[in-house]
């Protein structure tokens, strides 16, 4: 390996290393402002006090008290409030899920993030998930690691092509520590950028380094288990794959469900109110403090639910109810405008959809379904798979999440089938399908796109060749080259044979020279090496030759004779091929 090259890995080594470290120690502050937050609102203000996964409740997912008062139905309202101000004042692109926000950076934004978003995004995301609101920490996280990433390669004045990569660096290092998934946080980062089974290949190293020690810089603070604590899972019955089949086309119709009312709510009822923007979180957290008076369950996250649910302490009912009661809770939340992520309210509607569907088939099927809360840790990753277009980040966090890799099987399957037939919708809109649809891969494709075409694809059969004698002299190829609007002129032997190339600048220099033009003939001014191209060339080789000698013709010779000239490219005829060629393919949104 060259010099270069390994001085190139080094340096990049280095950057993530750094990004890693800085996202480390912001995904840890943030956690620690959240739980305040939490502790203020719900626990002091509200008297409430939700379970907690048994990762951050040294094993006990018990809740002190699971009846509020109606207070707690305003608390959300006031969270919303102040986010809203927060928001609003100084980053209005902090407002949403913040996922989003990363996808749109990467794509159209040359990846650049305002230095001030990522510490707007964690102040109003912890006030909004603090204070009840339906929201979870991939989103902040994301956008506080990607704008870290952002602001320090636009410090170091990187390539938009290395702000990019610092920015699926940083984005891979916030969720891979704050869910203690190194591995599934890293490929989420590059997964969610495309909503087909496209992955950001130059980015996967950058993000895994940066997950890697965000995760150790995280977990030095905050422990190192798991999130959920969960039993020994096996999967050892094959007629069990049906009943997981059929569960992922469940996950595939609640699905659609939840992202039409997510986004539905949003625009056809926030978008349509007659306030300023400031004021719709708290529109919407009244909406839902309303909902978590009769169904506290929905507040905040809900991890410690779906432990709960994991430990088969939750009712089918319930359960069923807290679906669709947590589809409307994150739509109030994160449509109205609050500042949060989506993956934990995905993971906890996929956890009570799975809960419900489990328990419900063991009691029909007990000899077959014999573990019926492992449909809960495959309900997170399946359902989130089909909404998010992650499959293989989402079962590898959740293995990563919960320590359980005996269901691997099973969540393939779901996941496999939640994605595949969940193509029409979407929770994150800024994706793209593929690279091909990424403006910011638009440069690569042109050299794709031409290595593709041939000369003979793109040579104007119409524009008639000039080819000059090489014994004429000036004074006639004056006289000859006024009848014609070509640029370059093949000089010829007697046998029709090219020995040279004239251009109209190696005549302007000599034609008003005097006494030359019955002495000097097109041999005496012709380039006798010539570059030239054949019909079997690709347009991409044909352009670099355009470019080294800054030419704008090319002669086409026959392929088995090099002499032998049958056409002229020129640098249009490449363009209005690229062109015909892009048109017939259906890329399109890139040229919008």
């Amino acid at each position: 390996m060259r010099d270069l090259d390994l001085k190139s890995i080094g340096i990049l080594f280095f950057y993530t290393v750094v990004i890693g470290i800085l996202t480390g120690l912001g995904s840890s502050l943030f956690f620690y402002i959240l739980n305040t937050s939490e502790s203020f609102f719900l626990n002091y203000l509200g008297g409430y006090y939700p379970p907690l996964p048994g990762g951050e409740s040294n094993g006990s997912a018990t809740s002190q008290n699971l009846s509020p008062n109606w207070i707690i139905g305003l608390i959300p309202c006031l969270g919303g409030l102040l986010a809203g101000l927060v928001i609003y004042k100084w980053a209005p692109e902090a407002a949403g899920h913040g996922t989003d926000a990363v996808i749109e950076a990467f794509h159209r934004l040359r990846g650049i993030i305002r230095a001030r978003v990522p510490i707007i995004k964690a102040i109003s995301s912890a006030i909004t998930i603090g204070s009840g609101g339906s929201a979870g920490r991939e989103g902040p996280v994301a956008q506080i690691g990607a704008g870290l990433g952002s602001y320090m390669a636009s410090t170091l004045k990187l390539s938009d092509r290395d702000r990019r990569l610092m920015v699926i660096a940083g984005a891979g290092g916030g969720i891979g520590s704050m869910f203690r998934a190194p591995l599934g946080g890293a490929l989420f980062a590059v997964e969610v950028l495309y909503r087909d089974a496209e992955f950001e290949f130059e980015g996967i190293m950058p993000a895994i380094i940066s997950s890697i020690v965000a995760y150790s810089v995280f977990s030095s603070f905050f422990g190192w288990g798991v999130l959920f604590d969960t039993p020994v899972y096996l999967f050892r019955h094959p007629l069990e794959l049906f009943f997981y089949a059929f569960f992922g086309l469940l996950c595939v119709i609640l699905g659609a469900f939840y992202v039409r009312v997510f986004y539905g709510l949003r625009d056809r009822f926030f978008k349509k109110l007659p306030v300023s923007n400031y004021l719709k979180p708290a529109i919407g957290g009244l909406m839902l403090g309303i909902v978590a008076i009769y169904f506290p369950q929905i507040l905040g996250m809900g991890y410690g639910w779906i432990q709960l649910a994991i430990y088969g302490q939750m009712t089918i009912g319930l359960m069923i109810i807290l679906v669709f009661a947590k589809i409307f809770a994150t739509s109030f939340t994160i449509s109205s405008g609050g500042s949060g992520g989506v993956f934990a309210p995905s993971l906890f509607i996929g956890a009570m959809l799975g809960g419900a569907f489990g328990q419900a088939s063991h009691l029909l099927f007990p000899n077959i379904i014999s573990q019926p809360t492992a449909f809960v840790l495959v309900g997170m990753g399946a359902f989130f798979a089909g909404v998010a277009k992650v499959p293989i980040s989402s079962l590898i966090m959740v293995s990563e999440m919960t320590g359980s890799y005996g269901l691997l099987v099973p969540l393939m399957l779901s996941s496999s089938i939640a994605y595949l037939f969940s193509k029409r919708w979407n929770i994150y809109e800024k994706q793209v399908s593929d690279r091909v649809d990424s403006p910011a891969h638009l440069g690569d494709f042109v050299v794709d796109i031409l290595a593709g075409l041939k000369v003979q694809d793109a040579l104007n059969n119409r524009r008639k060749m000039v080819l000059i004698p090489q014994n004429m002299p000036l004074k006639k190829i004056l006289t000859f080259i006024t009848e014609t609007s070509n640029s370059y002129f093949p000089v010829i032997d007697e046998s029709k044979k090219m020995v040279g190339i004239i251009s109209l600048d190696d005549i302007r220099h000599i034609m008003f020279e005097e006494g030359l033009s019955e002495l000097v003939n097109a041999k005496d001014m012709a380039t006798l090496e010539v570059i030239t191209v054949t019909l079997e060339d690709d347009l991409q080789n044909a352009l670099r030759k355009f470019t080294i000698k800054n030419i704008e013709e090319l002669p086409v010779v026959d392929v088995e004779d090099s002499k032998k000239v049958i056409g002229m490219l020129t640098r249009r005829d490449v363009l209005v091929a690229y062109n015909n060629e892009l048109l017939k393919r259906p890329l399109r949104s890139v040229l919008k």
